[in-house]
């Protein structure tokens, strides 16, 4: 866990920081071009700091990282199908030196290769996992997963070495998704970097532009916008497909890094930028027609739309959010991409003074996902700000979110 409760809001974690720097709200406030008054009122909860380009420039200007002001929980609930030692387990297998090089044994029966078929199962098995929201019970069986790829890697030869290599990829891709949504932004930049170094051995372009995703991720989710551009527009040549032999596989991923990238352009406040890379995803979803869920992309029209929704409500067009949110059906997606689109809903709703609404869609959510609910900054935003700012008692529905959300005591 991170160094201060994780009970706060954004705005009452940028105070805390503030006053541990010995910054006055004057001072802070001409860091990040502000009015002193704007930031009285976002440090008392009467401004939504909601939008991930102004917490990346308050963070520079404190010298902290966005997941310090975000209070990401890396805390994994135990439940029933889980074991009790998720992250710490999985943290110890991406440290673990016996993984880095072959000079020494993993433990697995020298000269019996790993069976490549049951590999692919369980690695398919957590990649719908994590596309289920199931955290837990994904980061408890990724260690062994990890160490089965790795092994697997070095006892195959020829091209059952390079199917390794393509599954090890993807075993490192599932671990940096999941320590990436449970707030663990370095372990999951090593597991995509791996995942990437795998994936080009491999010589499997779809899953190479599929690893690059994951580090556009990583770039997302540490503030890191401009580089997360950069590396758009050097994948955009090597995965752009061409009419007569791209893959559904690469056009999928093709788009699904794009839809990463209008984040970073939204992010970034490049509002050019995220009508460019949107239509770019649009070509690339029109062409395959229809939602599909290649590489575990969920990539299709809807993902588009949901990511246009998702643009909006970064650059703070929160009325255009609501609007084109409620209207876009997700039924046909992962559980993952179906809550993800109803936290922009809510953010969208609550910001238009429509709390009720967007309390609503969070406990339908919660109903599906609980745990993506449990460790995503908007949720978790949402209900700290609306228990703050409650005039009266709040109902007993969101008190009882509060709890279960673990940020209130």
């Amino acid at each position: 866990m991170r160094g201060i409760s994780d009970t706060l809001t954004i705005g009452e974690r940028v105070a805390w920081y503030r006053r541990r720097r010995g910054l006055s709200q004057d001072v802070l406030a001409g860091l990040v071009g502000r009015t002193t008054d704007w930031l009285s009122k976002a440090e008392n909860n009467r401004i939504e700091l909601d939008r991930l380009s102004v917490i990346q420039a308050l963070a520079d200007a404190l010298g902290v990282s966005v997941g310090d002001l975000l209070g990401e929980p890396t805390l994994v609930d135990w439940g029933a199908d889980t074991g009790r030692r998720a992250l710490p387990a999985l943290r110890a297998a991406l440290m673990d030196y016996r993984m880095l090089t072959p000079l020494f044994a993993l433990g697995w029966q020298e000269g019996e290769p790993i069976e490549l078929g049951e590999l692919r199962q369980d690695i398919a098995a957590s990649m719908d996992g994590y596309q289920s929201a199931r955290y837990g019970w994904v980061a408890d069986r990724l260690p062994g997963l990890l160490a089965s790829a790795v092994a697997a890697t070095r006892s195959h030869q020829g091209t059952g070495h390079d199917e390794a290599q393509r599954l090890l990829a993807l075993a490192y891709q599932a671990t940096a998704q999941v320590l990436g949504k449970v707030g663990e932004a370095e372990l999951a930049w090593m597991a995509a970097d791996r995942g990437l170094a795998a994936a080009q051995q491999s010589g499997d372009l779809a899953v190479t532009g599929s690893l690059l995703r994951s580090v556009m991720h990583c770039l997302n989710s540490t503030g890191r916008f401009d580089a997360a551009l950069n590396l758009l527009e050097d994948a955009e040549t090597l995965l752009r497909p061409m009419e007569s032999e791209s893959s559904r596989q690469q056009v999928s991923v093709y788009g699904a890094l794009h839809l990463a990238g209008a984040m970073a352009a939204a992010r970034a406040g490049d509002r050019s930028a995220v009508r460019d890379i949107l239509s770019r995803a649009d070509q690339a979803a029109q062409r395959l027609g229809t939602d599909g869920n290649e590489l575990w992309t969920a990539f299709g029209p809807t993902n588009v739309a949901i990511h246009t929704v998702a643009t909006a409500g970064e650059l703070g067009d929160h009325q255009i959010a609501a609007d084109l949110g409620r209207r876009v059906d997700t039924t046909g997606l992962p559980v993952e991409r179906q809550v993800r689109h109803d936290l922009e809903v809510a953010r969208a709703l609550a910001a238009r003074n429509r709390g009720d609404e967007a309390l609503e869609i969070l406990l339908r959510a919660e109903s599906i996902a609980p745990e993506q609910i449990r460790h995503h900054t908007m949720s978790r935003e949402l209900v700290l700000r609306w228990i703050r700012n409650s005039r009266a008692r709040p109902g007993s529905n969101l008190t009882a979110l509060a709890h279960r959300l673990h940020v209130v005591t």
